[in-house]
C-alpha cells in the first residue's frame, strides 16, 4: 500500500467516526500533507461541533509565587530562595490582583505558581475559599497537577485528599498545565527533579479530579526533545484517561490545548536551537482533533503561536479561541510577549469567518456576538 493510499484510508476512517490507532496517528503526523490533514480535521470538528461559532473566555493568568524547587530546563519563570527577584504573595495580595481582573470583566482566573515547599495546604484552601466568597461570579481555575502533587507532598496526604479539600473550599475545575509531553523518557530529560517527573504523576491528578467531578483541561508542550512517537504516546494517554472518566460516568476533560516550547532564557535552549513554527502547530491542532475522538473541544492558542496562526487554526480543527489572558508572566519570562483585548478577540474570530461566543470555564455559553 502506498503512503497516499494509506492516508486516504485513515482519512475515511476518521470521517466515519472510527477510532485511529497509534500507527495511524503516527502516519498522519509524519506523512499527511498539511492542507489535507487540516481539511479532514475541520470536517471532523464540524461533525462534533456543527455550529459556525467559536468560543472564548474572558480570563487572566496570575502567579502567586515564582519560588520553585523543580528546576525544569524548559522554564524561564522559576526562582530559587536565594534569588533577589523571588516573590510569594499573600492571599490578601492575590485577592487584590483578582479584584482588578474582575473590574475588567474577567469571569475566570487561572492561577499557577512555582512548586514552593514553604506554603502549607491552608494557603491554597484559603485562596480558593476567599476567592469564591469575595467574587461569587468568578471561576477559580487554579493549580496545575505538579502543584497538586507538591501540596500532597508537603501535607503528607494523598492527591485525592488534597483535591477533596480544594473542592470543599469551592474549586470545581483544574487547568492542564504541567503535562509537557507525557513520555517518561522526555520527562526525565526536562523535569527530572520535579513532581512533573513521571507520566503517572500528571495522569493520577486528573484521574482523581475527574472522579471528584472536576472538569479539567489537557495540554501538550511540544517542540523540544520529543519525537513523533512521544507525541502519539501523549495523545494516547490523554484519550485513554478520558475513556476512563466517561466509563465512570464523569465528563472529564473539557478541551485539549497544544502549544510550542519557547526557548529564550531557558536552560533547555542549549539543546533546542530552533523553535517550532506555524506549520507544525497547525499539524498538531489537526492531529489532536482527529485523534482525540472523545474530547469535545480543541483550543487554538493565539497567545503562544501568534494571532494570525491562531485564526488559521480555527480552520484546522479548533473550535475555541482560548482566553483574553490580560496578565501572563511565564511565557513573558521566556521572551514571548503577546496581549489582546476582548474586542480584538471578537474581531479575530469574525475575521476568521466564525461567530464569537463567550463561554465559562466549563464551556457553558454566556453571550453570542453576531
Amino acid at each position: 500500500m502506498t503512503v497516499s493510499t494509506a492516508l486516504n484510508t485513515i482519512y475515511t476512517k476518521a470521517l466515519q467516526g472510527e477510532r485511529l490507532d497509534g500507527g495511524e496517528g503516527l502516519q498522519l503526523l509524519k506523512n499527511a500533507p498539511l492542507l489535507d490533514i487540516g481539511s479532514v480535521a475541520q470536517k471532523v470538528r464540524l461533525l462534533k461541533n456543527p455550529q459556525q461559532s467559536v468560543t472564548f473566555v474572558v480570563d487572566t493568568n496570575l502567579n502567586y509565587t515564582n519560588v520553585c524547587d523543580a528546576y525544569c530546563t524548559f522554564c524561564a519563570f522559576y526562582r530559587t530562595e536565594k534569588d533577589t527577584d523571588k516573590y510569594t504573595y499573600s492571599v490578601d495580595q492575590m485577592l487584590t490582583q483578582i479584584g482588578k481582573a474582575v473590574e475588567q470583566g474577567v469571569t475566570t482566573v487561572l492561577i499557577q505558581g512555582g512548586l514552593n515547599s514553604a506554603l502549607p495546604m491552608e494557603y491554597y484552601e484559603d485562596l480558593v475559599r476567599r476567592t469564591r466568597k469575595t467574587f461569587p461570579g468568578l471561576t477559580p481555575h487554579f493549580f496545575s497537577a505538579p502543584e497538586i502533587n507538591k501540596m500532597a507532598e508537603v501535607t503528607e496526604a494523598s492527591v485525592h485528599e488534597v483535591l477533596f479539600r480544594l473542592k470543599k473550599a469551592g474549586q470545581t475545575t483544574l487547568p492542564g498545565g504541567g503535562a509537557e509531553v507525557l513520555s517518561d523518557r522526555v520527562k526525565h530529560q526536562i523535569s527530572r527533579l520535579s513532581p512533573k517527573g513521571k507520566v503517572n504523576d500528571w495522569l493520577e491528578v486528573h484521574r482523581q479530579a475527574h472522579l471528584l467531578d472536576y472538569r479539567t483541561t489537557a495540554t501538550l508542550m511540544y517542540g523540544h526533545l520529543e519525537t513523533d512517537e512521544d507525541i502519539i504516546e501523549h495523545l494516547e494517554h490523554v484519550r485513554s484517561l478520558q475513556d476512563e472518566a466517561l466509563a465512570a460516568g464523569k465528563e472529564g476533560f473539557t478541551a485539549f490545548i497544544p502549544w510550542s516550547y519557547k526557548r529564550e532564557n531557558t536552560p533547555l535552549a542549549n539543546k533546542v536551537k530552533v523553535e517550532s513554527g506555524p506549520n507544525k502547530y497547525l499539524r498538531m491542532i489537526a492531529l489532536s482533533r482527529i485523534y482525540l475522538d472523545n474530547i469535545q473541544h480543541v483550543q487554538a492558542s493565539w497567545f503562544s503561536e501568534g494571532k494570525k496562526t491562531g485564526q488559521i487554526a480555527l480552520h484546522f480543527g479548533a473550535d475555541d479561541f482560548g482566553g483574553t489572558l490580560f496578565d501572563e508572566n511565564v511565557m513573558q519570562e521566556a521572551g514571548f510577549y503577546n496581549r489582546t483585548t476582548k474586542e480584538e478577540v471578537l474581531r479575530m474570530i469574525r475575521e476568521a469567518g466564525f461567530i464569537p461566543v463567550q463561554r465559562t470555564t466549563e464551556y457553558e455559553h454566556i453571550s453570542y456576538y453576531n
